[in-house]
């Protein structure tokens, strides 16, 4: 099931400088630290890098094929890698989305799962992964390589896959209808709506429209959403007689339901009801937003035939992937709740919230920057001080341009002045926080990546 270089040739209309059209491609790698012996090495041009500069350090490194754009190759380099195979594009980056398309074709019988939403892409993927994994030889996106680099080159690591969880990121219309249509799913998983992206797409409306572009890419529209989410249940209303929507949710009447939910600060236990059949589900982490997820996973296991056993297994031994929700257990009781990865007030709102129902004898949120929030930011950030002093949070470090807007609102909303603290200067946040953590504390850790608090997290581990 993989591609030949004259495949490679067709889709991407390349030419062949040196080589053997029958060679065969199998492992491609945009990275030269990565290559393995007879690797495909595709060049990528980006703002800060430009892998066209690298093409033979890849061919000494072991890649028996290179893909280029159309830059000089001088007599004496071509006789050197003769044994190679060159081909040269218009353009490195279409030409590795034209690649994983025609890699995808070769699998007829995949069922891909595509999985999109303002927040809880990479958790929802890993769990309904790990569900789907229990019956099937299943390949997901790893970490959130879910941009047109990162989604072509999971496509590209199918090796006789039975399924496939993709995540799709966005920050403007049009994004995920290219990389949906490259995926090709079967059933697409819409997380929810919120705020992340508004600066670029200027309302919820559009991050909405810019969310179902995912259905583009389907051959029959098949949706899974949280039911829950105002933006999705007021769609969903509006277009049941439309498309084809499953809902699974906590509050809003959803045809797989959570009962008896009994929480925990680092699980939950619920009696998952799908239309009637009930079944005990166990999740390893703890939070409502997992509840979701785990819904999520089971309703989608369902709909692929998994049996209630799978499902109940694949939960219960989910991990989530790094920097996301990661609780790191220190030395004299004290928790980090590590979601430096990413930020928006939904995922804020959620991670103070988790905050605040642990039984910690402190709890300290340090918070960040949200970023690409535009004519938004200051509102978003006021609503998550607001959101601090509302869960009665012991203490609040910020950090950031727009941050300081999160302490001052939350001194505005009733949370003692004394105990908010905006820092300027990284060094002596660190400071403060290993001065201030003590025995049973939990702190929390949530901006932005840009904001690199996962860099403070590793300071205060160490």
């Amino acid at each position: 099931m993989n591609l030949k270089i004259k495949d490679i040739l067709k889709c991407t209309n390349g030419t062949l400088i040196t080589g053997n059209e029958e060679t065969e491609c199998e492992n491609y790698t945009n990275d030269t630290r990565k290559i393995e012996k007879g690797d495909t090495f595709i060049a990528l041009k980006g703002e800060n890098f430009d892998g066209n500069l690298f093409w033979k350090t890849a061919l000494d490194n072991g890649a028996e094929t290179v893909i280029t754009n159309k830059i000089e190759i001088n007599s004496e380099d071509l006789e050197k890698y003769k044994n190679k195979n060159i081909i040269q594009v218009e353009d490195t980056r279409e030409a590795l989305a034209q690649i994983a398309t025609a890699k995808r074709k070769l699998y007829k019988n995949l069922i891909v799962v595509g999985v999109t939403g303002s927040v809880g892409k990479t958790s929802t993927k890993d769990i309904i992964a790990n569900v789907l994994s229990k019956k099937y030889k299943t390949l997901k996106t790893e970490g959130n390589y879910n941009n047109d680099i990162g989604l072509p080159l999971t496509i590209l690591k199918l090796r006789n896959h039975e399924a496939a969880v993709i995540e799709m990121g966005m920050n403007h219309l049009g994004e995920i209808s290219k990389l949906t249509k490259i995926a090709k799913p079967k059933v697409s998983v819409i997380t929810n709506v919120g705020t992340s992206h508004i600066g670029n797409l200027g309302s919820r409306e559009n991050i909405l429209k810019a969310k179902l572009e995912i259905l583009e890419g389907m051959e029959v529209p098949l949706v899974v959403i949280n039911n829950d989410n105002d933006m999705l249940h007021n769609w969903a209303k509006e277009n049941e007689d439309k498309v084809n929507i499953r809902t699974f949710g906590m509050e809003n009447k959803s045809e797989c339901m959570a009962e008896n939910i009994e929480k925990s600060e680092n699980s939950s236990k619920f009696i998952c009801n799908c239309e009637g059949d009930k079944f005990n589900i166990e999740v390893p982490v703890g939070g409502d937003v997992f509840i979701l997820n785990a819904l999520c996973a089971s309703l989608v296991g369902r709909m692929l035939n998994l049996s209630n056993e799978e499902i109940q297994k694949g939960i219960s031994s989910f991990e989530l992937t790094k920097k996301r929700m990661e609780i790191i257990n220190l030395e004299n009781d004290i928790t980090i709740i590590n979601d430096s990865y990413n930020a928006s007030f939904d995922s804020m709102k959620a991670a103070i919230e988790y905050l605040a129902n642990t039984s910690s004898k402190k709890k300290i949120a340090v918070l960040g920057d949200m970023f690409e929030l535009g004519e938004f930011s200051e509102e978003l950030h006021r609503k998550v001080g607001a959101e601090v002093a509302k869960n009665k949070i012991d203490l609040l470090f910020t950090t950031g341009e727009d941050a300081k807007y999160i302490a001052e609102e939350a001194g505005n909303s009733g949370m003692e002045k004394k105990k908010i603290i905006h820092f300027n200067n990284r060094e002596e946040l660190i400071e403060k926080i290993k001065n201030t953590m003590e025995k049973g504390d939990s702190i929390l850790f949530k901006a932005s990546n840009g904001m690199k608090l996962f860099e403070i997290v590793q300071e205060i581990k160490h």
